[in-house]
């Protein structure tokens, strides 16, 4: 038996023997020191490579240790900020590969989905802030065309790029240009249909476009290995390529069937050794599977590539999340998003909560109603664990059905369980369930069917930005007809809202939730659902009334209590539901006070229109009555703290006493005996 090295094993790092440098203390227990890791007796490659274009100054044999140094800094870097940690670990040497023999930024390089591409950043002058990602002001944790020239397309949802890159590829030739786009896209990006939808279009144009494959959710198989890069070498390669050509020409003399029949047998026979059937049916030309941490297997195929211009090509690389640190090797998820955590040890810096998660709120209660009903199921777009559905699965793996990245399709399978009499959740975050909207209003709002939507991170989300903001489903699920769209205040309150949309057997529903934990409130025992379109009052004031839909709540409470220091008596009633509104409730509050605030976490045309719709049509506005409906900005908000993000949108306490003593015509600042 071989003996263990020591450090390797504190470390995780898969390398020879290493030397520990670039050391910092940080704060907190078990954090006090963060550790770059560079190999002895080499002098480092990374400081002398601030653009691709130094890159290309180095030697092939020098970029086996410019990868290791750069997936040591990725390491560090995410240690620091959190963010997605995994899949940019498995693309290091993919990522050198691309940059040392593409003229990027000239040739297009478009990462799917953004999260992977870490060290492309690093290796494209965002290097002296890499530290920043996800912060406020910092770096994106995806692609951004206004952050980088290397950027050349946003990519935060994913199965977008072959898309983009065809519409790269057209422009290129009509401008007469002669460059490279190059798309590389992961395998569960793979499974959502506009990614064949855009594979169809290239392949019947047959267009120039290279699309990279990054096969990183199976280990490397034993034909991923010498024979296997030997074959993708050969099939790559000028030599045979026209080879098939020529004999394109020759058999195109022959009859049609005779040219057909031994084409068929000729590519039949090639993707029986080297895979691809599926790809080349569908018009592109099948490279790999190669093994993409090897720089000796990667280098010359992608040069055989890169010389083709004939058609689009799908090379296959397979890779491993998490590939050299060795927590995320062994970790589940391969440490697909991580808090700040300890390189050496690989623990994460997550604090203790203060309540339950409104995801694990949400996936409790489910399960809780599910055990009472077998008619129960639930489906997820390839994110069980972000919407708790994993927890469901656990208890019902016969009734959990995870369906890909395939928002599309979830929708109206959901739609067809719910033909068949059971009661359906497609638990879907609010910024991906805007990609299956056409089912939503077609397979599902039109047929009236009792789908279930189960929104996780409505509002804003923080780290994660603009791209995943549930900024838009008040407005765009509201205006459905018969739709019953509800948003719970606190975590007690979306205990009910699950057991109403059980309830609910004649319509679809949703139910809208943030991310993050909740206020801390006492659970129901048994929830009750809720009576459908009716709000409740909270408090009971007399000159100001303060209309909240969402978790929103907590502020606006905090808000009435800032209020009382200006003589300002305020009523805070929690909606509820976005619709069907509380009518009464609504017509009561403007009836009985001067000022109406109402406080969404969601874009305009949401809550607030239809709210400011309903007063207009019963009259309400004509006795004067001073409304001011508060949504998130006409603007994208980048990344921050949430709270920092709801005090720029004016959607925390502060910025809701502002609205309503603006109404007033009052001075804004604050009393002198205010209490801190």
């Amino acid at each position: 038996m071989r003996a263990r090295d020591p450090l390797k094993h504190r470390t995780g790092l898969h390398k020879p023997p290493v030397i520990v440098s670039g050391c910092r203390a940080l704060s907190g227990a078990g954090y006090g020191r963060q550790c770059i890791v560079t190999t002895p007796s080499k002098t480092p490659l990374l400081d002398s490579v601030s653009t691709p274009q130094d890159l290309r100054k180095l030697d092939e044999s020098q970029l086996p240790q410019l990868a290791e140094e750069l997936r040591q800094e990725t390491i560090d870097a995410v240690s620091v900020t959190g963010g997605h940690l995994g899949a940019g670990l498995g693309v290091v040497e993919l990522t050198v590969a691309l940059h040392y023999l593409f003229d990027t930024p000239r040739d297009t390089l478009i990462w799917d989905v953004g999260h992977q591409a870490y060290p492309h950043k690093i290796l494209t002058g965002r290097r002296d802030r890499i530290r920043t990602l996800r912060q406020a002001g910092g770096l994106s944790g995806f692609t951004k065309r206004a952050e980088s020239e290397y950027d050349p397309f946003g990519t935060g949802h994913s199965s977008t790029s072959i898309s983009a890159g065809l519409g790269f590829a057209v422009a290129r030739d009509l401008d007469g240009e002669d460059s490279n786009v190059i798309c590389v896209i992961g395998d569960g990006a793979m499974s959502a249909g506009m990614a064949y939808e855009a594979m169809n279009n290239a392949g019947a144009r047959h267009e120039r476009l290279i699309v990279i494959l990054n096969d990183n959710d199976m280990s490397i198989a034993p034909p991923v290995g010498a024979m296997s890069a030997y074959l993708a070498r050969l099939v790559s390669g000028r030599t045979y390529l026209t080879l098939r050509e020529t004999a394109k020409q020759l058999t195109a003399r022959l009859p049609k069937t005779w040219d057909r029949a031994i084409t068929r047998a000729v590519e039949h026979a090639r993707t029986y050794f080297t895979g691809g059937t599926l790809f080349e049916e569908m018009g592109f030309y099948y490279v790999g599977p190669i093994d993409g941490h090897n720089l000796d297997h990667l280098l010359p195929i992608l040069k055989n590539v890169k010389a083709t211009k004939d058609g689009p090509i799908l090379v296959h690389v397979v890779t491993e999340k998490g590939k050299g640190y060795e927590p995320a090797e062994k970790s589940a998820d391969k440490y697909h998003g991580v808090a700040r955590f300890n390189v050496v040890t690989g623990e994460q810096a997550k604090g203790r909560p203060n309540a339950p998660s409104y995801t694990k709120v949400f996936a409790e209660s489910l399960v809780a109603q599910a055990r009472d009903d077998d008619r129960i199921v639930a489906v997820t777009a390839a994110m069980p664990s972000g919407t708790g559905l994993d927890l469901f699965g656990q208890a019902f793996p016969e009734r959990t059905f995870d369906v890909g990245i395939a928002e599309q399709h979830a929708v109206t399978f959901a739609a067809g369980l719910a033909c068949k009499g059971y009661k359906p959740f497609a638990a879907i975050y609010s910024t991906f369930l805007q990609r299956a909207y056409d089912q939503v209003v077609h397979d599902v709002a039109v047929q009236r069917l009792p789908v279930r939507f189960a929104i996780d991170r409505a509002g804003l989300v923080g780290a994660d930005g603009p791209t995943h903001a549930g900024a838009y489903d008040i407005a765009y699920l509201a205006c459905l007809p018969d739709f019953v769209v509800m948003a719970a205040a606190d975590e007690a309150e979306l205990a009910r809202m699950v057991a109403t949309a059980v309830a609910i057997d004649d319509r679809p529903s949703a139910l809208r939730y943030p991310r993050g934990e909740g206020v801390g409130v006492e659970m129901p025992q048994r929830p009750e659902p809720l009576e459908i379109g009716r709000g409740r009052i909270l408090r009971e004031g007399t000159s100001v009334a303060i209309l909240s839909l969402g978790t929103r709540l907590a502020a606006s409470l905090a808000a009435a209590e800032e209020l009382g220091g200006y003589g300002l008596s305020a009523t805070v009633a929690d909606a509820r539901f976005a619709k069907p509104l509380d009518r009464d409730l609504i017509l009561r509050l403007a009836r009985e006070h001067e000022v109406v605030v109402t406080v969404e976490e969601g874009s305009s045309g949401g809550f607030g229109a239809a709210v400011l719709h309903l007063l207009a049509r019963e009259g309400a506005l004509d006795a004067g009555l001073r409304i001011r409906p508060l949504v998130l900005p006409d603007r994208f908000i980048d990344q921050a703290a949430p709270d920092a993000m709801y005090a720029e949108a004016g959607l925390d306490a502060r910025g809701i006493v502002t609205a309503v003593l603006s109404a007033l015509g009052r001075d804004t600042a604050a009393p002198a005996n205010r209490s801190a």
